[in-house]
């Protein structure tokens, strides 16, 4: 079974990011996710690259992530 911090490295390896936050039970996670390479791309787009930096984990290990993707900005402005 993966835990949160295995998934908070997962994303942090694979997308340069500010912060990230994770928390679950061992197969349904909540993710807060800060990057830079989430400005100008729809909640969609910010997503996708939160499972593209995750992988096969996302099909094999994790059955449910929920997200808040933001820009710095977004998340100094309270977002």
């Amino acid at each position: 079974m993966v835990d949160a911090q295995s998934v908070r490295r997962g994303i942090a390896a694979g997308l340069a990011c500010e912060h990230v936050e994770v928390a679950g039970d061992g197969r349904h996670f909540e993710a807060l996710v800060v990057s830079r390479e989430f400005e100008g791309l729809s909640r969609v787009r910010r997503h996708q690259r939160v499972y593209a930096a995750l992988g096969e984990r996302m099909r094999e290990e994790i059955h449910a992530l929920s997200m808040r993707t933001l820009t710095p900005e977004e998340w100094r402005a309270g977002g």
